[in-house]
């Protein structure tokens, strides 16, 4: 049996535009292998879809959610010949770029839109043989463009603050006050802030900390904007004492984040939901646009 894989010399298979992507093609095989040639391919693209609701709202969708090409190269590795039995290793090295005049985007991995990067490997075989395919998905880095700035963010909220006001009825009275560091975040570093429960007249379950995606798919004819969850951290669990300062702490996870995107087709965003819980399971969400950005 025959195997190929595809081996990068950097660990963690992370690359900016302009860098070298160094690596091997390993072939394994028991016995000499006859082959038509081997190829290395590396592709880039946006791959956009629908959600269920917005399907067949807008014929104009369907142009604006076509995959987006970043990257899209070919290179001759092997000419057809014969790989002799045992182990082979073919290098490669090949500069990461984007095609014609796109921009490279961060690797994404979202519920409506992907950002990917791939290697292929193909070895065309004979007629009777079946062609060998192997691939291996690299990520890519993209520093934003703006400045990193701290945009600290103060919050009270009470029955008063909410929306809309129908709610405010069913409302216990209560006090939750806090701030956020910085509404503009870095990537790399963990988002922090504080909070502190001043008062409430009835029981807390629980205070949790719910990171969102919002993707926009569309055009200028219409558009699909749609928030999920990423993450929800529990930051307090219980009636907590009142007047404790409790501090906020979370990683932003790599392949779910990226630094916020905007383009012609597509929009990334983020935002973040501190949310009070009580005992009865009434549910009070504070929101929060943040924007990340990759120094």
């Amino acid at each position: 049996m025959t195997t190929v894989d595809i081996k990068l010399k950097k660990a963690n298979k992370t690359y900016r535009e302009g860098d070298h992507i160094v690596g091997l093609v390993v072939i394994q095989g028991k016995g000499d292998v006859v082959h038509n040639g081997i190829t290395l391919f590396i592709e880039g693209s946006v791959n956009m879809q629908l959600s269920a609701k917005s399907v067949g709202l807008f014929e104009a969708f369907y142009n604006s959610v076509k995959p987006i090409t970043l990257i899209n190269g070919n290179f001759e590795i092997a000419k057809p010949g014969k790989i002799p039995s045992g182990k082979t290793e073919i290098p490669f090295d090949i500069t990461l770029k984007p095609h014609g005049n796109r921009h490279l985007y961060e690797t994404y991995h979202g519920v409506f839109i992907n950002i990917q990067y791939m290697l292929r490997c193909e070895m065309r075989r004979t007629l009777l043989n079946k062609d060998l395919i192997k691939t291996c998905e690299f990520l890519v880095e993209v520093k934003s463009l703006q400045p990193s700035t701290c945009k600290p963010v103060e919050f009270r909220i009470t029955p008063g603050s909410l929306h809309p006001v129908k709610e405010k009825i069913k409302m216990p009275s209560f006090a939750l006050s806090g701030k956020l560091d910085s509404a503009v975040c870095s990537i790399t570093q963990p988002f922090t802030g504080e909070l502190v429960l001043e008062f409430s007249d009835v029981t807390i379950k629980s205070i949790e900390l719910q990171l969102v995606r919002v993707e926009t798919c569309g055009c200028a004819e219409g558009y699909s904007k749609d928030p999920t969850e990423i993450q929800n951290l529990q930051i307090a669990d219980g009636d907590i004492c009142r007047g404790i300062v409790i501090p906020l702490y979370m990683i932003f996870p790599r392949l779910f984040t990226c630094p916020t995107l905007a383009t012609t087709n597509f929009k990334i965003e983020f935002e973040l939901n501190v949310v009070l819980i009580f005992a009865d399971d009434h549910l009070i969400t504070e929101n929060f646009p943040i924007q990340l950005i990759r120094e």
